[in-house]
């Protein structure tokens, strides 16, 4: 999937700049992290990357 580099680096940069100048917890970090690799693991998993998806290839203006 190519889309879930450029996320993850977006993501990565909303916690950073939350982390630093909104006063976001080290365990808040950790927090967010696990739910989100609890909820990849879930069946639910695969419905988020493919809404995610379509989601960036209408922002893109690309078809699939």
């Amino acid at each position: 999937m190519t889309v879930s580099v450029p996320i993850v680096v977006i993501l990565g940069a909303v916690v950073c700049v939350a982390w630093r100048y909104m006063g976001l917890r080290a365990w808040h970090v950790t927090v967010c992290l696990l739910l989100g690799l609890y909820l990849a693991a879930t069946s639910t998993g695969s419905e988020i990357r493919r809404v995610v998806t379509v989601l960036a290839n209408a922002l893109s203006g690309s078809q699939p």
